[in-house]
């Protein structure tokens, strides 16, 4: 089912832009999770990219609080950037105290997601 919105074109072009964003930074979180385990400083690289990733969904929701709110649209982008962005903050304190077994497969998680939700916002 795709998002039905009918907000205005900028509103929903910011909306696609920062949901792109978003899995970029998600994607790029692998890949220094992979120089962590590998570079002697590639624990600042995924640290920084953490609080990176978290600042860019937070900018995911109020985005889609804008692009919901002037344009008369769908909510149901403000549900999953909530839900992004609680579970991102969630993976920030799984990886702060070390919980690997729950932290790897939540990254995963958090990349289909994205990506899926990138997909279905493009339609």
């Amino acid at each position: 089912m795709a998002t039905q919105t009918t907000a205005k074109p900028a509103n929903l072009k910011l909306l696609h832009t920062t949901v792109v964003l978003q899995t970029a930074a998600v994607f790029l979180q692998s890949v220094t999770a992979g120089l962590m385990m590998t570079l002697p400083y590639g624990h600042v690289l995924h640290s920084a990219g953490s609080y990176t990733l978290w600042v860019v969904t937070v900018v995911h929701l109020v985005v889609a609080v804008l692009a919901w709110r002037p344009g008369g649209g769908s909510p149901q982008p403000i549900w999953y950037a909530a839900g992004f962005l609680a579970l991102i903050t969630a993976q920030v304190y799984i990886g702060v105290f070390h919980l690997t077994a729950l932290h790897v497969p939540l990254a995963a998680a958090l990349l289909v997601a994205s990506v899926v939700y990138l997909f279905r916002i493009r339609r």
